[in-house]
C-alpha cells in the first residue's frame, strides 16, 4: 500500500479503513471465502439501527428480530466509505425530537 494522505486519498487506500483481528476467537464471525479481506473495523455493525435501510443482506426472524448473519456489508475490505456515507441517516435517528 502506498503512503496515504487522508486529505487526498480515498479511505479504502489507507490503513485506517481496514483492520483484521485474526486472533479473535470468533474470526471470521461470518462465513467468507476470503478471510484475508475480512474487515473487523465495524465488528458490531453501526447500520443495524437503520433497519431495512441499511443496505445489507439481512432477514427478520419470526419474532421480528433483524438477523444479519448472512451479511458481509460492514466486513468488506472496501466497506469503510459505504458505512461512513450512512452516518447522516444514523445522526437523524439519534437527533432529539421535541
Amino acid at each position: 500500500m502506498e503512503k496515504c494522505d487522508p486529505r487526498t486519498s480515498k479511505p479504502e487506500d489507507c490503513h485506517y479503513s481496514f483492520f483484521s483481528n485474526t486472533e479473535c476467537e470468533f474470526f471470521p464471525c461470518h462465513k467468507t471465502e476470503h478471510p484475508e479481506d475480512f474487515n473487523c473495523l465495524f465488528c458490531y455493525c453501526p447500520l443495524y439501527a437503520l433497519g431495512d435501510k441499511c443496505g445489507g443482506n439481512f432477514a427478520y426472524t419470526e419474532k421480528g428480530v433483524k438477523d444479519c448473519s448472512n451479511c458481509l456489508v460492514p466486513h468488506g475490505r472496501k466497506s469503510y466509505s459505504y458505512i461512513v456515507d450512512k452516518f447522516p441517516m444514523l445522526a437523524e435517528l439519534a437527533r432529539k425530537k421535541d
